[in-house]
């Protein structure tokens, strides 16, 4: 290794350290404010795995990889796969998450739904979760993007879609509508859009993203890619610097749930310390604001936490006036970027409501279940 190697590589880690301990520090100060006050856990008790219970699929993605999936199907039909549902909902996860994260929204809808014909799709992306890892030259939005077209071939090949994605979920939603615009088209298949806590870019020129983009943090990108064994030795310190970072941008500064905390934290200490670096990168790079003239062909939903210190309130009102007519913008007071676990109320109904709508605009042939719903 040359000495400039060897600098790259101790740069990096103190760079992202410091990074991490400013991270760190504010969790210090939040978590003694909230142990003086001692608030009831509002999410005490609740399991947040058990939506790996419903059942499962594997999907292949284009490239071989296996992507886990689990489909939850509402109305009186149930579970019988001889009758297709009038709709399919498809969840999109974000960076370092799991389907696990979409919890509140997966047991609220199907009561909600419980007399309608709608399928409820979840996956892992790639690299997270229970699906295969990522190798390091997939770990882009176009790929995510493409995961998610391989899911709904898969498991939804007909009838009308509507996409729901959050953080880098959101991204990957706007990454399919540029790779095929067709599907948001006149006749296209989906028929809504919710793009919740994400950015069409710019996630690292605000908010604590910001640090993210630092030639430290770069030398030390570089150095995983280049030097294995020093990672293999480091990844307990990247670890400590990379997590407090995202675990303090989870939640605004009033929300008090030791579970729901515990469950995020978990969500990316399990998540492989190659997929969180590779996937950094792309969301530094990515642009996705072409896709937007595309969804705005069809209704949708934007939603965001006003403390989201990784995609900034701003970013959401910048898509929002991207969008059509059609569009709504629900501002979440008080939350942060993990805003479908931190305020799962207002999630799902910004959803229930994008469904209403987005069958309601829907071509004439996906109509005739949803007249009696609009008719109420």
């Amino acid at each position: 290794m040359s000495r400039s190697e060897r600098f790259g590589w101790l740069a990096g880690v103190t760079g992202v350290g410091a990074l991490g301990a400013v991270a760190a520090s504010g969790v210090a100060r939040n978590a003694a404010r909230r142990r003086s006050s001692r608030p009831a856990d509002p999410f005490a008790g609740v399991d947040f795995t058990t939506i790996y219970d419903d059942p499962a699929t594997t999907v292949t993605a284009d490239d071989g990889a296996s992507l886990a999936v689990r489909c939850v199907r509402t109305g009186p039909a149930g579970t019988d796969e001889g009758i297709e549902p009038d709709l399919t909902v498809v969840f999109v996860h974000g960076f370092s998450l799991r389907m696990a994260s979409w919890h509140f929204q997966r047991y609220a809808l199907e009561q909600l739904w419980a007399d309608r014909s709608i399928r409820m799709v979840f996956f892992d992306h790639r690299g997270h979760g229970r699906s295969d890892p990522a190798p390091s030259d997939t770990c882009t939005i176009s790929q995510l993007a493409d995961d998610t077209a391989a899911v709904i071939r898969a498991v939804a090949p007909t009838g009308p879609v509507v996409l729901v994605g959050h953080s880098m979920g959101g991204m990957a939603v706007m990454g399919l509508a540029r790779r095929d615009p067709a599907l948001f088209g006149p006749d296209g298949r989906v028929t809504g859009v919710a793009l919740i806590g994400t950015a069409a870019r710019g996630i690292t020129e605000a908010g604590l993203g910001e640090g993210l983009h630092n030639p430290l943090v770069d030398a030390f990108r570089l150095s995983v890619r280049r030097i294995p064994a020093l990672v293999r030795a480091g990844r307990g310190i990247t670890r400590q610097a990379l997590e407090p970072v995202l675990v303090a941008a989870s939640f605004g500064t009033d929300f008090y749930s030791p579970n729901a905390g515990r469950a995020v934290e978990k969500m990316i200490q399990n998540t492989p310390i190659e997929t969180l670096v590779d996937f950094l990168h792309t969301l530094e790079d990515h642009d996705e604001t072409t896709a937007l003239p595309i969804i705005a062909q069809v209704p949708s939903v934007v939603v965001c936490g006003n403390q989201d210190r990784l995609t900034p309130l701003p970013r959401s009102v910048r898509m929002y006036a991207e969008l059509g007519a059609d569009s709504r913008l629900v501002v979440v007071d008080g939350a942060g970027h993990m805003v479908p676990m931190e305020r799962p109320e207002e999630v799902t109904a910004a959803i229930a409501d994008l469904v209403v709508r987005a069958r309601a605009a829907a071509p004439q042939p996906h109509r005739r279940w949803w007249r009696k719903l609009v008719a109420r």
